[in-house]
């Protein structure tokens, strides 16, 4: 497995590719967090909702010391709510030597931070990002091989392997989901994740996150065929199916 970064520049000067930044998120780990969205990324879920979000060039170029201080503008926030900085993407992995700094940056500040990764990276490359991480949130979009495929266009068990490694160092790390009607939503592909999700010892909890059609139009405006036209969301009743799996292994769910 191949995986595209930057070259690694003195910390003083690093810089890498964002898309975006979100400076008050509430939905990316703990309290009022400063999101930043990096540029690339190996996968193409079909549910993307950041399909703009692929390729890395497409990205603006910043600098660790321009986002350091972008970010302690709203340390008062994220001290008062128990909040941090996440990096998000696109997938932050595809850019470590870049990540690994703005986390080095921001826990000398005391400041947390999480890790927002589909773990589809070498695991030696993830190690220096997830050591500066305070917490990851892990997408195991599928547990059968050949859905997470189809939803992917990428191998499992890379990801499978980075979660391993996390219950080994005990790492904080929450895990999501993505409920698809028809897709993801198969009893055997939650049940086996959930059989998966119950020998880590270091899960906090999983989010399933009930599919939708946000970034459809993004699909559009890129010239990319949407697969999805036709799947809705999942019903409160397909919801709450998927969280009394992960109950009866007792995984406390979000």
């Amino acid at each position: 497995m191949q995986v595209s970064t930057i070259h690694s520049p003195q910390p003083t000067d690093i810089q890498g590719y964002i898309h975006s930044i979100e400076t008050c998120g509430t939905v990316d780990g703990p309290g009022i967090r400063f999101v930043i969205f990096t540029a690339g990324c190996p996968l193409r879920c079909l549910y993307c909702s950041n399909p703009d979000c692929r390729y890395i060039e497409n990205g603006k170029k910043v600098s660790v010391d321009t986002l350091i201080q972008e970010i302690q503008k709203y340390t008062s926030y994220m001290n008062a709510s128990g909040g941090g900085v996440t990096v998000s993407g696109g997938e932050p992995l595809y850019q470590p030597h870049f990540v690994t700094e703005i986390f080095r940056r921001c826990k000398a500040l005391g400041i947390h931070t999480a890790l927002d990764t589909s773990g589809y990276c070498d695991l030696q490359v993830a190690k220096p990002v997830i050591e500066q991480a305070d917490l990851v949130l892990l997408d195991i979009k599928s547990y059968d091989p050949n859905i997470y495929a189809k939803v992917t266009s990428v191998s499992l068990e890379p990801t499978l392997a980075i979660a391993r490694y996390l219950n080994a160092i005990h790492k904080p790390t929450w895990i999501r989901f993505v409920l698809v009607p028809g897709l993801t939503d198969a009893p055997h592909n939650i049940e086996g994740l959930a059989d998966f999700v119950a020998t880590l010892k270091n899960v906090e909890k999983i989010e399933v996150l009930p599919f939708h059609k946000m970034g459809e139009y993004k699909w559009g405006q890129l010239g990319y065929e949407y697969q999805l036209k036709e799947t809705q969301p999942p019903t409160a009743e397909q919801v709450q199916a998927a969280h009394a799996i992960f109950h009866s292994r007792g995984i406390n769910v979000a």
